[in-house]
């Protein structure tokens, strides 16, 4: 996951196009409890006072500099973009408690001058953020005290404020299942890495570095269906292995026979970048079916929606590398955020044993919901699925041709040059129209 929150910290830097002109110059800081919360307040420069307030956050990432906060209060709106309790530490993450920090900024915008309707907004992993809240919000604290949750949350969850809606933008499944899908499920001996800080052991046949199995270390590999079931099953079985040994050393400190009193560290290698979907891009390739997709030129079609992403073979360098294959939790961040069941990492998940997953939630909640997916990322049939099964009635389902992760034009995806420029243009316009008219 380091590589997505990466990606995520650059966005405030990232080369986009120049905000809108009613896009607030100079947004206000502002500090909430406990002090690691924090904002920044956008609202329009100019033009009439906004009715309508926007909360945007993630679960660990700094959010303050999102271009979208700037997009967003250009087309009219308060938008406060803010950072949770874990602002960048993995390891201090306790998943069900950011949902406290999601009311806090419900609480805060709800009380500023004019505003009659607050939407919360989450890009990536924001996404399984606010779709958690709403949820609570929604169905109470029986939805995240569940018998088959592996963390459960607390009676401090009761009563959350509901939001009027809720936009999901490019949102993985959920930390938890975006860990399973890119852990290297290759991997033999976790306890002796744990313990004794062992290299890991790779089933080299399982390994999605091994040419023999299909990887191509100079473009797109092609795995055959049967590997894939193989790998998909194992990553399955290592998380699961995983999740084991961490209940049963968390049950030890509980016990008194752990070396701490609290929790303990859950060093995690080869866990990242190795993702068999961005190594062949052919998995998971296009929607099942026809959905709408917004082009470069602002139209709506309504076609298969296809994923143009490239290939990165070079996950076979970052997965052996402490940067970037490395996770660094704790017990208790890792059972709470990275933990899920299952016996299949694409197909056969439990969704509903972790309270990180958006498809779960969305399950709960009737709120209006718009889902957009990035046509240069590989969340496509996973966000079709999640618009599926969501209980709302009024519900939106958007696929940006072309666009990065992060909204931006995908360049090395284009065929042409230019192919994709508008991405960021067009998706928050598309966004704006939804919005206005609702509320």
């Amino acid at each position: 996951m380091k590589g997505l929150a990466s990606c995520v910290l650059a966005l405030g830097v990232v080369a986009v196009a120049a905000p809108p002109a009613g896009a607030q110059s100079n947004p206000r800081y502002v500090q909430f409890q406990p002090t690691a919360v924090k904002g920044a307040l956008y609202a329009p420069d100019s033009g009439p006072a906004p009715h309508v307030g926007i909360l945007v956050l993630h679960r660990t990432s700094n959010f303050l500099g999102y271009h979208g906060c700037r997009e967003l209060s250009g087309r009219g709106y308060l938008v406060l973009c803010m950072n949770p309790r874990s602002d960048n530490n993995e390891a201090l993450v306790r998943w069900e408690t950011n949902a406290l920090d999601v009311k806090t900024g419900m609480t805060f915008l709800r009380a500023q001058p004019g505003i009659t309707k607050v939407l919360l907004y989450g890009f990536s992993g924001g996404g399984a953020t606010t779709s958690f809240y709403q949820a609570v919000a929604e169905g109470g604290t029986g939805y995240c005290n569940g018998a088959a949750k592996l963390v459960r949350c607390g009676e401090e969850l009761a009563g959350l404020p509901r939001a009027d809606g809720i936009i999901l933008v490019d949102s993985n499944p959920g930390n938890a299942a975006s860990a399973l899908r890119r852990l290297n499920g290759a991997v033999t001996n976790d306890v002796a890495m744990l313990e004794r800080g062992e290299p890991a052991q790779i089933d080299p046949a399982l390994d999605p570095f091994n040419p023999a199995n299909g990887y191509n270390p100079k473009g797109a590999s092609h795995y055959s269906d049967a590997f894939a079931a193989k790998y998909f099953a194992a990553q399955s079985a290592r998380v699961n292995r995983l999740i084991d040994l961490a209940q049963k050393r968390l049950e030890d400190i509980e016990a008194g026979r752990g070396r701490f009193t609290d929790d303990d560290v859950f060093l995690l290698s080869r866990v990242d970048t190795a993702e068999l979907m961005l190594l062949d891009p052919r998995i998971h390739h296009t929607t099942l079916r026809p959905q709408k997709v917004l082009k470069n030129d602002g139209s709506v079609a309504r076609q298969v929606g296809e994923s143009v992403r490239v290939a990165q073979p070079e996950q076979a360098t970052q997965n052996r590398t402490f940067a970037q294959g490395t996770l660094l939790l704790t017990l208790r961040s890792f059972l709470s955020a990275y933990a899920v069941r299952s016996r299949h990492a694409m197909d056969d998940v439990e969704w509903c044993s972790t309270n990180n997953s958006v498809p779960c939630a969305v399950q709960t909640i009737s709120a209006p919901i718009l889902m957009a997916s990035m046509g240069g990322n590989n969340y496509l049939r996973f966000i079709e699925s999640y618009f599926e099964s969501a209980k709302s009635a009024d519900k939106d389902f958007i696929i940006v041709d072309g666009a990065n992760h992060n909204q931006t034009p995908c360049v090395p995806c284009e065929t042409t040059p230019g192919q994709y420029s508008n991405t960021v243009k067009n998706f928050f316009d598309y966004v704006r129209a939804w919005i206005d008219k609702r509320y």
